[in-house]
């Protein structure tokens, strides 16, 4: 199983980045997938959630209106555009692949550093 990150970097405040992760090993089409961010000394937090078949979405309220998590079952990637991002967006973001049938399973990527500062 392998959920690999990529996108992340430096910008500026009100710019914006893609992050995209590529998700191989497992049936993604059947995964929860969502992005979670960890900032220095704060806990790992959910930042957005994409179910299996695509149609439902939740954010947190801080990315509401500025993230967009998107899912593409026959290429095997999610993607999260963040828009007007603020340096407190500054985190590692990581993947994470999640389901309950027929038993918990849950896989995290490396992670990709994403740094918002002028």
């Amino acid at each position: 199983v392998q959920l690999v990150e990529s996108g992340g970097g430096l910008v500026q405040p009100g710019g914006s980045l893609r992050l995209s992760c590529a998700a191989s090993g497992f049936t993604f089409s059947s995964y929860r997938m969502s992005w979670y961010r960890q900032a220095p000394g704060k806990e790992r937090e959910l930042v957005a959630a994409i179910i299996s078949a695509g149609g439902t979405t939740n954010y947190a309220d801080s990315v509401k209106g500025r993230f967009t998590i998107s899912r593409d079952n026959a290429k095997n990637t999610v993607v999260l555009q963040m828009n007007s991002l603020k340096p407190e967006d500054t985190a590692v973001y990581y993947c994470n692949a999640r389901t309950y049938y027929p038993k918990f399973t849950n896989y995290w990527g490396q992670g990709t550093q994403v740094t918002i500062s002028s």
